[in-house]
């Protein structure tokens, strides 16, 4: 199990919105995360800088990449867009992050 950990930024006005989408997470997205080797995918907030810290366990970096090509991710993205900083084709901006610590 390979593990990502990432930052994003969501607007400070919009951030209950921002929640209240993810809670639930639409179904169909749901499955395409676990189809494609996602687990214990957690994002917290850092209500001071409005950053996202996004953590997932992936079976392999393919198989992540790959969500990003899948219809209903396009569509995720362009319904979450207007919340947060997002690239050109609505992808969040997102900054991977080093690992310098882990407690198996």
């Amino acid at each position: 199990m390979i593990r990502k950990a990432f930052k994003m930024k969501v607007y400070s006005d919009k951030v209950e919105e921002y929640t209240k989408r993810h809670n639930p997470i639409w179904p169909g997205l749901q499955e395409v995360l676990k189809d494609h080797g996602v687990h214990n995918y957690s994002i917290f907030l850092d209500i001071e800088t409005h950053f996202l810290f996004g953590y997932a366990e992936i079976e392999s970096e393919e198989k992540w990449e790959a969500i990003a090509h899948t219809e209903i991710c396009k569509k995720w993205w362009a319904h979450m867009e207007n919340l947060m900083e997002t690239n050109t084709d609505n992808s969040p901006v997102s900054i991977a992050l080093e690992g310098v610590f882990y407690l198996p």
